[in-house]
């Protein structure tokens, strides 16, 4: 698709256009020139123009939408032990989510057929007939090399090691590919929810630990790494010796699996993440102590990354979120260690969009490739 005509049909799915006018006004196009691009828009069965617009003076405007018929968006969250997967139309609205159960253990080319599959059974059993599939994506619980779709030097996902992810997904659909870290897809998808924050730290908190930044509106990647604070050393009376090979890391004690770990090694069985929140729900005070000690070394890792980048909100998601006791102890470390004008109007919060951020963020960011 040509950059204008991208441009334009992302405005609309964006939300931030319904006119011919609006559209001129925010692309800085000449009238003539949208109303050229929108006819054919129109014409290829992506836009319709129906109905009255809101009006800002004068005869109100034909409002403009996404046809219903313009596409869908396939997108799926790979977990440890499960996968969420959605289609979305090109709105980034869901129409249908699933959560199945999936081990990335099983290694990419098992999990990546099983994805594709997932995939053809939603679109039998939920694709309106007669709409195309546009776009696949996937969010990754590693470090993804954006240029090239490769998982590089994953935690706890042997085999992964730069594979390449998108190359096997393209392999099934002909169709652009997204493949993204899972904390910057959470991160996307969150930024919709905070329309008056431009910059964003979106953690989450899991079976391991990410962290995707928004800066000024837009998903700040740096090489692949950026937000990537799993493996920051921290202080501990004790020494632990973290997946990655080195001691102390933020993720051998923080993390979904390292509480898992040591429940399990007290003879408190858990399975999953949302097996320890339960246990804190009930006032179990070893899970409550552990869930509360995770809390401050994340917060103290925060505390330097806030001082650096000065966000306007800290949002918390992922499966350990709904445990107050994490929450609490996040916001006494930032609070308690960093500049107060770095803290002055910081919110710190859970997430707005729910299990669904990452599905939002890969819609969001797979359009974006759909439309280049």
């Amino acid at each position: 698709m040509r950059g204008a005509q991208g441009d334009l049909l992302r405005l609309v799915a964006a939300g931030h256009a319904e006119s011919r006018a609006e559209l001129a006004r925010l692309s800085g196009l000449a009238a003539s020139s949208v109303s050229l691009r929108v006819e054919e828009l129109i014409g290829s069965g992506l836009l319709v123009e129906e109905g009255a617009g809101t009006s800002r003076g004068g005869r109100r405007p034909r409002r403009l939408r996404l046809s219903p018929s313009a596409g869908l968006l396939a997108v799926a969250d790979l977990g440890a032990h499960h996968a969420r997967l959605g289609l979305l139309d090109l709105s980034g609205t869901p129409l249908v989510v699933e959560e199945r159960p999936c081990e990335i253990a099983d290694g990419p080319e098992a999990t990546i057929d099983w994805m594709a599959g997932a995939f053809e059974d939603l679109l039998a059993a939920h694709g309106p007939p007669g709409v195309p599939l546009r776009g696949v994506g996937t969010g990754i619980p590693g470090p993804v090399d954006p240029g090239t779709g490769r998982v590089v030097a994953p935690s706890r996902m042997p085999g992964w090691n730069n594979f390449p992810v998108a190359e096997r997904l393209g392999a099934h659909f002909d169709l652009p590919v997204l493949v993204e870290n899972d904390a910057n897809l959470m991160a996307a998808g969150e930024a919709r929810s905070w329309p008056k924050c431009e910059t964003l730290m979106v953690l989450k908190a899991g079976s391991g630990i990410g962290c995707g930044v928004i800066v000024n509106g837009t998903l700040h990647r740096g090489r692949g790494a950026a937000g990537d604070i799993s493996h920051v050393r921290v202080r501990s009376d004790s020494s632990v010796t973290c997946s990655c090979g080195h001691d102390d890391c933020l993720e051998a004690y923080a993390s979904g699996a390292a509480l898992m770990s040591v429940l399990n090694e007290q003879g408190i069985e858990v399975r999953r993440p949302a097996d320890v929140v339960a246990l804190v729900e009930d006032g179990v005070p070893e899970a409550t102590a552990l869930v509360r000690n995770a809390g401050r070394l994340i917060g103290e890792v925060l505390t330097v990354l806030v001082n650096f980048i000065n966000p306007d909100a800290i949002v918390v998601g992922g499966s350990l979120s709904p445990a107050e006791p994490l929450i609490a102890s996040i916001r006494a470390a930032v609070y308690e260690r960093c500049l107060p004008l770095a803290t002055r109007d910081l919110e710190i919060s859970t997430t707005r969009s729910g299990p669904d951020a990452a599905l939002l963020g890969a819609g969001s960011l797979l359009l974006d490739a759909v439309l280049a």
